[in-house]
């Protein structure tokens, strides 16, 4: 936990979430082709914020990095600390495509997370999704305010070309 003047600063991290009723408390975290939901229930003053890295579980059961389970374990966490279900509204962030070339594990997540708001009924009320920049996000769970910083855009990976050979000698580069 980080401090900063006149606020409390959790940063969650893959596979984590973190759950607030403190009005100054801010959630952070950083993401490429992960995906973090913030949801929150506005008339009883209480969010929270997940981070999970795939779409699909994989063997062994339910495990907070995936998408399903990370959102179950957020909305649920929520309602035991007083959040009544009907009231929840969801923003969701995201899911880049950091690597061209390579599967887009980014757009699966995000269409993971909206599956799952759709499929429980949860409205999601703003998202800023997929495109080719991780993000920054600061989320304050008591007023629903969300702060997005774009961090980069992703570049195509260098091919590296082998260097000439001179005689027997080999460059090294």
């Amino acid at each position: 936990m980080i401090r900063e003047p006149g606020s409390t600063v959790i940063h969650v991290v893959q596979g984590e979430h973190a759950i607030s009723d403190v009005p100054d408390v801010v959630l952070t975290t950083v993401l490429g082709s992960c995906v973090s939901a913030c949801i929150m229930d506005p008339e009883r003053r209480i969010g929270g914020l997940n981070h999970f890295l795939l779409p699909d579980a994989g063997p062994g059961g339910p495990d907070i990095r995936y998408a399903a389970a990370a959102m179950e374990v957020l909305v649920n966490g929520l309602m035991r600390r007083g959040a009544v279900r009907s009231h929840l509204r969801a923003k969701l962030f995201g899911g880049a495509r950091m690597m061209a070339g390579l599967p887009d594990i980014g757009q699966r997540n995000a269409d993971a997370a909206r599956r799952f708001l759709q499929d429980e009924g949860i409205p999601l009320i703003a998202s800023d999704l997929c495109g080719s920049q991780a993000r920054r996000i600061r989320f304050w769970p008591t007023i629903g305010r969300v702060q997005l910083h774009l961090l980069g855009e992703a570049r195509v990976p260098v091919r590296e070309q082998p260097m000439p050979q001179r005689g027997g000698d080999v460059e090294l580069f």
